[in-house]
């Protein structure tokens, strides 16, 4: 047990000592980096083959959601067919630790015939890859965190570590917002919350709770019971919401022994909360949580009732 956390704490340390180099190498090749893929007209195409590869992917997919169209690209399949995919007006990101990746010296010439401008990221400074670039990152190392000093660990740990700087930087030179993020994004929670808006989500048609102001208590109570909402919404004959009747005006109207056969303007709350549809849900939750509510009536410009909402409607809908 000793020896494995040991192991496992050294791989640790010696994969931080080597990160912690990174921030002082990045200079002017760095911002020439981001200024090609910030000027490109085209996409960025990321390659690289064994652990440079699975970290290339892992890139192009960063670069992709955060406001750079990017796709990956095997060097292999590069070399047999898929070098078509790649336009003048893209961008390549080429990804090797030693720089000397023999696919790399078949596809260099052809990205240079195209005046595709190549960003390396490398260890190796001296190697062809690097001296066909137009922008070098350096993640060389001094020492590998295997013991036999074999499997790359502390040099994929700096590609990693490059990559995310590139595609961030780029990120935040762009401006991109949660609001961007979220439409590359639009299965995850943040997504719901950014992309819905409160029309989306809101019950409609004969699951809207509402009765004329002619009704009474004993109404207010049936139409409670079949939605199930929390509140019932009371309306003029225009569709005008004068006022709402919930659950707790039902408790505190039997505590004052009123009775089911009262009218309900004389017990509803005049001055309730409404929701315009055109809110984003995540606004919506908002207006909950700081008035401590669970639902609300939903109306368009016209201040008409068109929707309502409840705060489970939200939860199903992954805004939480």
């Amino acid at each position: 047990m000793d020896k494995l956390l040991q192991y496992g704490r050294e791989l640790l340390e010696l994969e931080i000592h080597e990160a912690q180099k990174l921030p002082n190498r990045l200079g002017k090749d760095f911002v020439n980096a981001c200024q090609l893929i910030l000027t490109t007209k085209g996409k960025v195409v990321v390659s690289g083959i064994g652990k440079s590869g699975h970290i290339g992917k892992k890139v192009a997919a960063s670069l992709a959601s955060t406001g750079s169209p990017a796709f990956f690209m095997h060097p292999s399949e590069a070399l047999h067919g898929d070098l078509g995919m790649i336009t003048q007006n893209d961008v390549a990101i080429l990804i090797s630790y030693s720089g000397r990746a023999k696919e790399f010296n078949l596809i260099l010439p052809i990205l240079t015939e195209m005046r595709v401008p190549v960003i390396a990221i490398t260890g190796g400074l001296d190697s062809p890859l690097a001296k066909s670039a137009q922008a070098i990152l350096d993640i060389s190392i001094e020492k590998e965190a295997c013991p036999m000093g074999l499997a790359p660990t502390s040099s994929s740990t700096n590609t990693l570590l490059m990559g995310d700087a590139l595609a961030i930087a780029v990120m935040r030179a762009r401006g991109f917002k949660e609001e961007d993020f979220a439409r590359s994004h639009p299965a995850g929670s943040l997504g719901a919350k950014l992309l819905n808006h409160v029309k989306d989500v809101m019950r409609t048609g004969d699951r809207i709770p509402k009765i004329p102001q002619t009704a009474t208590v004993f109404d207010a109570i049936l139409e409670l019971s079949r939605t199930g909402v929390g509140l019932v919404a009371i309306c003029q004959d225009n569709n005008k919401i004068v006022g709402v009747f919930t659950d707790g005006d039902l408790r505190r109207l039997l505590l004052k022994n009123g009775t089911l056969q009262d009218n309900i303007m004389d017990v509803m709350t005049s001055l309730g909360h409404r929701i315009p549809e055109s809110w984003k849900a995540v606004e919506a939750l908002k207006l909950f949580t700081d008035h401590n509510i669970t639902a609300a009536p939903v109306v368009n410009n016209n201040d008409e009732l068109v929707g309502v909402l409840n705060i489970h409607d939200l939860h199903q809908a992954g805004i939480s």
